[in-house]
């Protein structure tokens, strides 16, 4: 059996599975069984500084080669992230990854002071959701001194806890947003968030299918973009990635490390695969190792490259 263990800006992973943000991330015991079904570690719902509703129903459609969710990114709170993350470190020993969002600099501010007391092994900051632009106007991932300022401002907080940020893919250069948040202070980034946003129509009713009308596309369909845009910036900066968007597989996730990733975030594969879904890819990137004489998994990160 190959060893498909990896570090991560300082923090040791069994496996380079993660769970995304956004699925089975909203209680502690939905993450642990996520660990227990077979991933490395664990990336929290986005956390908002105060209680956040979200959008109304239907929120999500899903077809076999794409979703798209207008979530809205609810959450109940820092109290209520604080208890289901004490009750995720109390069941599995996994990593955690907690994702903080904002709607304003100082949003992202109080959220990180929340959350540097909840212990998390890594924070990510959320500046790139495509399907709350009617309510925040567009994500700060658009634009490099944003991107810049908010990582700046959460790192001053954090202290010595590593630091990633959630990149867009709707962006004109992906390469120089991640430049300048880890220029800014970022150890690492995540690529990407959800495209978009996009639009299902019923023709039967001639409405839109979300309540929201449009929302992020992800699924199946998005990874070559995502894909892409892991190859581009490590290519250029060599930082460590978390590569997510449409892993389904475990050829799929060495794909992605070899594009350059180092953790492949899972989340839609949940609806195509079932739950299990972490163990099955981690098995397939386990055969494949032992088919390809690969030791150690650690060794295909950035492969493409050489």
């Amino acid at each position: 059996m190959a060893d498909l263990s990896v570090e991560f800006c300082g923090v040791k992973f069994k496996n380079p599975i993660v769970l995304a943000s956004g699925i089975l991330g909203v209680t502690g015991d939905s993450m642990a069984q996520v660990v227990r079904n077979g991933a490395g570690g664990v990336t929290t719902k986005s956390l908002w500084p105060h209680e956040h509703l979200g959008h109304a129903n239907p929120t999500i459609i899903s077809t076999q080669n794409w979703m798209l969710n207008a979530v809205g990114i609810p959450d109940g709170g820092p109290e209520k992230a604080a208890e289901e993350i004490a009750r995720y470190r109390k069941a599995v020993s996994a990593p955690l990854i907690a994702n903080i969002v904002g709607g304003v600099m100082d949003d992202y501010e109080a959220i990180a002071r929340a959350v540097v007391l909840m212990n998390p092994d890594i924070i990510e900051i959320n500046i790139s959701c495509p399907n709350v632009e009617d309510e925040l106007g567009k994500p700060m991932a658009c634009s490099i001194s944003k991107s810049a300022e908010v990582t700046r401002r959460v790192r001053s907080i954090v202290g010595q806890i590593p630091l990633i940020v959630k990149l867009s893919p709707n962006v004109e250069n992906i390469v120089s947003i991640a430049k300048s948040v880890m220029d800014a202070g970022a150890d690492g980034v995540t690529a990407i968030n959800t495209v978009g946003p996009g639009m299902a129509i019923d023709i039967d009713s001639a409405q839109p299918i979300l309540a929201n009308k449009s929302g992020g596309l992800s699924g199946p369909a998005i990874k070559p973009l995502a894909v892409k845009y892991v190859y581009d910036i490590y290519k250029n900066l060599k930082c460590p990635i978390v590569g997510t968007g449409g892993v389904l597989t475990g050829r799929d996730a060495i794909e992605m490390m070899m594009a350059g990733a180092t953790l492949v975030g899972v989340g839609s594969a949940v609806w195509y695969r079932g739950q299990d879904v972490f163990g099955k890819i981690v098995a397939e990137m386990d055969e494949w190792c032992d088919a390809n004489g690969v030791k150690k998994i650690q060794d295909l990160i950035g492969k493409v490259h050489a």
